[in-house]
């Protein structure tokens, strides 16, 4: 299972505010790959980065014709990070396969009666690495398997949560169990890790016939709060040339 990870473009004049951007993504569980940082000895430069910048699920580019764009500074360190408790333990608990009756997108993915037996058995943050020896999976007990330690784990309340796929309501494609209920998270609580607003709709009045559909949106956005960042972050560019006048 490949992870997916963020391409940053920067010029060599804006390196150290490409690199204050990667820092800040990968403080926050999203991987990223910049030149010359991930370049590998031995290899043709200008192959890898065409290679990451196919293979990436995002590409953030940093640019500008008046100077350099400095990134907002940081609001969040360890210490007051926004954990998947903040976010998500005040929804309505559901069971595998269930939907809650006042939001058609808290609905959580059916599970085998196998993976019931494996969500039981995993501890909060914990993994497959949690089972007794016939559940686990034979892909798992090879040496090529051994390291894909946070397939189908859980996520731990007092940490942020992991970075939203296009699977990630899946109980076996990533850490995406839920802490304490027996089951994979549901699409509201990825979106809402995803920093979507709590009562978002994906479709007209939360009517979803294709969650898959909607999951893969999840997936695929920037999350809006990182557009936030972004957007303010020119804004200030924009107001130290003077080319930003406020509305009243």
């Amino acid at each position: 299972m490949e992870q997916k990870f963020v391409f940053i473009s920067y010029s060599s004049k804006e390196y150290s505010e490409a690199t204050k951007v990667c820092i800040h993504l990968e403080a926050n569980g999203i991987k990223c790959w910049m030149a010359p940082r991930n370049i590998q000895p031995g290899e043709s430069y200008a192959s890898q980065i065409v290679k990451a910048i196919q293979n990436c699920s995002a590409l953030v580019l940093l640019a500008s014709k008046l100077g350099e764009i400095s990134i907002l500074p940081k609001t969040h360190t360890p210490d007051n990070y926004v954990t998947v408790k903040d976010v998500i333990s005040s929804l309505p608990p559901i069971g595998p396969g269930e939907i809650c009756t006042t939001d058609p997108l808290h609905r959580a993915r059916q599970l085998s009666p196998i993976n019931i037996r494996r969500i039981k058995a995993t501890k909060e943050g914990g993994s497959w690495r949690d089972w007794p020896d016939e559940l686990v999976l034979d892909c798992f007990k090879k040496e090529s398997g051994r390291s894909y330690g946070s397939v189908y784990g859980r996520m731990k309340w007092n940490e942020p949560a992991p970075t939203m796929t296009t699977q990630c309501t899946g109980l076996g494609n990533g850490r995406f169990g839920h802490p304490e209920q027996d089951r994979a998270i549901t699409l509201r609580e990825a979106a809402i890790f995803q920093t979507f607003p709590d009562d978002y709709q994906f479709a007209e009045h939360n009517n979803v016939s294709n969650p898959s559909i909607v999951c893969r949106q999840i997936g695929n956005a920037v999350p809006p709060m990182l557009g936030r960042v972004i957007a303010k972050s020119i804004k200030e560019h924009l107001k130290q040339y003077k080319l930003w006048q406020e509305k009243n």
